[in-house]
């Protein structure tokens, strides 16, 4: 249990795409325990120079939705926990020491990283205005919950796609709990920057 794989698309997070694989590089665990899979809609020369640098593996998918990336993505990881990131806003490295630990439980579903979860007021004004919208940076969500959910809409890109994913794990009894960046910092300790339970190979593209 407990093993963890990052999926990171380039297009959501655009520029910022490497400050958020230094961050997860620079949490403290060795590289083969936190595999990241970088999702993009077509073959880039940067991509190449990311993978060497960071140590992360690329998915190519040509005029393939958000949605329809992310799901790739997640039916190539054989991790127990999907990490996902949302928006352009990276997270400070010393962040993700405090978060791994969190993970070692069967109590969750899914964990909002990144900021405090909004009330059912909050998100019913966020709903009926678009331009209100606010994502975390980042969710992690067991990849056997997100199955259950259906996935991400394979239709849907962008912003839509995430919306529509949010709103389903809302609305589903999903065992949810959300991490702002100063409870994070409080939680983190320094024997605590290991994952729980991980193997030697947590995240194999499936063929």
């Amino acid at each position: 249990m407990g093993s963890v794989c990052f999926i990171v698309d380039a297009m959501v997070t655009g520029e910022m795409l490497p400050r958020h694989l230094k961050s997860i590089r620079e949490s403290g665990v060795a590289d083969h325990l936190l595999p990241i899979l970088v999702t993009a809609t077509h073959a880039q020369e940067r991509l190449s120079a990311i993978e060497q640098r960071y140590h992360t593996h690329s998915l190519i998918t040509p005029v393939r939705p958000l949605g329809a990336r992310l799901n790739k993505a997640a039916s190539a990881s054989q991790a127990e926990w999907l990490i996902i990131a949302l928006q352009k806003k990276p997270l400070p490295s010393d962040l993700w020491g405090a978060l791994y630990p969190q993970l070692n439980t069967y109590s969750l579903d899914a964990l909002i990283i990144g900021f405090t979860q909004p009330s059912l007021p909050e998100r019913i004004l966020r709903r009926l205005l678009v331009s209100a919208l606010i994502f975390p940076p980042y969710i992690a969500v067991r990849r056997a919950w997100l199955e259950r959910l259906g996935g991400f809409d394979p239709e849907l890109d962008d912003s839509r796609a995430i919306d529509d994913f949010l709103q389903r794990l809302h609305a589903f009894p999903t065992r949810l709990k959300s991490y702002s960046g100063h409870l994070l910092s409080q939680a983190e300790e320094p024997a605590t920057r290991t994952l729980p339970n991980a193997p030697d190979t947590v995240c194999t593209p499936r063929p």
